[in-house]
């Protein structure tokens, strides 16, 4: 059963979990399982996704229950009407506060493969963050004999595929569990040495309008491995004075 964040008579909001498709995808041809079916069927009616989470990332997804509010939804995303903030863990120590602003070539959905060529020119992408921890673990991965992570907030001011992990991978501080643009043996050690075997982003807020003009926050709580993977690290306090709230 798929946790249910907010509902009301056209909105509904749950809490992803990472490792499930939003929807089906030519991408992921194996895949059986998918966010709009699982709720559909949890919920006994059809459903309409308004914007999208990578399968790797956990956390609040919306959809709306009819197609008019659905439209009008993914308007507020697409204007970048949206406040959204994520927890990531990333490698290296990073600087307390930055803002990234780097243009990134667009990334079409599989199903603009199909057809004609689609533009794919640089657009305008911006990320804010805050360092809340860092730790320096006593394990050799790269060339040095000790590691070093730091625990981010992350706020994108715009909603470009895969933003938030091209930006980390841009700042050479790429998001653990990344398997396409993080590193490797990191990635490897955090499986073997701490049993984490996920990307570490999740997204844990979300503030935008209803469609009758009111406000709406979302919030969401993480993942049980993520919140084990913050506790081992000492992390859980700077997640929580951050107002984020861990599952153990």
């Amino acid at each position: 059963m798929l946790q249910i964040l907010y509902r009301d008579d056209r909105l509904i909001a749950i809490h992803k979990p990472a490792g499930l498709l939003v929807h089906r995808t030519v991408l992921d041809r194996h895949e059986t399982r998918f966010a709009v079916q699982l709720l559909r069927d949890q919920i006994g009616q059809r459903v309409y996704p308004v914007h999208r989470l990578d399968k790797g990332t956990s956390g609040a997804l919306l959809f709306a229950l009819d197609k008019d509010a659905g439209r009008e939804m993914s308007w507020q995303f697409e204007r970048q009407q949206v406040e959204k903030r994520y927890l990531a863990v990333v490698r290296g120590h990073t600087d307390g506060a930055g803002h990234i602003d780097h243009p990134l070539n667009r990334r079409p959905d599989d199903l603009e493969w199909i057809g004609e060529a689609v533009e794919t020119a640089p657009q305008p992408a911006v990320t804010d963050y805050r360092t809340l921890a860092r730790v320096e673990l006593p394990i050799m991965v790269e060339r040095y004999p000790s590691s070093r992570y730091s625990l981010l907030e992350l706020s994108p001011q715009t909603g470009r595929r895969h933003q938030l992990r091209r930006h980390l991978k841009h700042i050479a501080h790429p998001i653990i569990g990344d398997s396409t643009y993080g590193k490797g043996r990191h990635n490897r050690m955090f499986a073997d040495q701490l049993d984490c075997r996920r990307m570490l982003l999740a997204c844990v807020e979300m503030r935008l309008t209803l469609p009758d003009g009111g406000p709406l926050l979302l919030r969401c709580p993480l993942e049980r491995d993520f919140s084990a993977l913050l506790s081992r690290l000492g992390w859980l306090d700077a997640a929580g004075a951050a107002g984020i709230e861990s599952t153990i």
